[in-house]
C-alpha cells in the first residue's frame, strides 16, 4: 500500500498523541509538595515502634510558633500522615519519632524518597530506641548518601535563635553529647536527625515528662530554628 502525504501526516499526528499521552500518564502530579498554612504532620510507620507517642508535642510547638514568629500556622492540633497517602504532599514538614523499631515497605521507601526529592522535609527525633532502625531505613531511602553531622556554625543553629554549641541537651538518655545529622538532595537539606537529645519530648505537655522550664524553652527555640530553616531553604 502506497502512503500518501495525507496518510503520513495522519500517522505522525497519531504518534505524537501517543507520545504525549505516555509522558503525561507517567507524571505524578501529586509529587510536588504543596505550600500553605504550616502544619507539623507525624509520620506513621510499621515495625512496632510507637510513632504516635506524646501527641501534645506538635500542638504545643505550633502554638509556640504562632506566639513567637510570623510563620502562618494552621489550627494547632495533632496531624498524622501515612507514607503511602497522597496527603503526605500536603505537608512540607513531617516528624518521625518513637522508642522502637521502624520499618518501611518497598513502596513506602520509593514514596518517601519522592516526597523528599520534591521539596519535603523530614525531621527525625530519636525518642531513645529508634536510632538503629532509623539509620537502617533511611539508608534504604538514600543508599548512596550518608547521614553527616552538621557543624555548630550551620545555619540551622542560628537562623532565629542562637545555639553556638549546637543542639541543646533535653533528656539524658545515655549521657552522650547531642548530635544533629543531615542528608542533602540537590544541595538542599531534606532530612535532619537529632540524636541523644529528644527535642520533641521537650515540646510535650509537662505532665508527660516534667521537664524544667529551661529545658522546655530550649526545645521550643531549637524546634523553631528547625522549622524556619526547613521552610526557607
Amino acid at each position: 500500500m502506497r502512503l500518501t502525504a495525507a496518510h503520513t501526516k495522519h500517522l505522525i499526528l497519531i504518534a505524537m498523541i501517543l507520545i504525549l499521552s505516555f509522558l503525561f500518564c507517567g507524571t505524578d502530579s501529586s509529587a510536588q509538595v504543596k505550600t500553605g498554612k504550616f502544619r507539623i504532620a507525624r509520620l506513621k510507620y510499621s515495625g512496632g515502634g510507637d510513632w504516635y507517642n506524646d501527641p501534645s508535642a506538635e500542638v504545643n510547638m505550633m502554638n509556640y510558633l504562632k506566639k513567637n514568629t510570623t510563620v502562618d500556622v494552621d489550627e494547632p492540633k495533632f496531624y498524622s500522615v501515612d507514607v503511602s497517602s497522597d496527603e503526605i504532599f500536603d505537608y512540607p514538614f513531617i516528624l518521625i519519632t518513637g522508642h522502637g523499631n521502624i520499618s518501611f515497605s518497598e513502596s513506602e521507601i520509593k514514596r518517601l524518597r519522592l516526597y523528599l526529592e520534591n521539596g519535603g522535609f523530614l525531621y527525625a527525633d530519636d525518642d531513645y530506641g529508634m536510632d538503629e532502625s532509623f539509620r537502617k531505613e533511611i539508608k534504604k531511602i538514600f543508599p548512596n548518601d550518608e547521614l553527616k553531622e552538621l557543624p555548630f556554625n550551620h545555619k540551622i543553629y542560628n537562623i532565629h535563635y542562637s545555639f553556638p554549641n549546637g543542639l541543646p541537651k533535653i533528656h539524658e538518655h545515655d549521657g552522650k553529647p547531642p548530635q544533629g545529622f543531615g542528608i542533602w538532595q540537590n544541595g538542599r537539606l531534606c532530612v535532619y536527625y537529632t540524636y541523644e537529645t529528644n527535642i520533641s519530648d521537650g515540646w510535650a505537655d509537662t505532665r508527660e515528662h516534667d521537664d524544667p522550664q529551661e529545658k522546655r524553652d530550649e526545645a521550643f527555640r531549637m524546634g523553631t530554628n528547625i522549622i524556619i530553616y526547613a521552610l526557607s531553604n
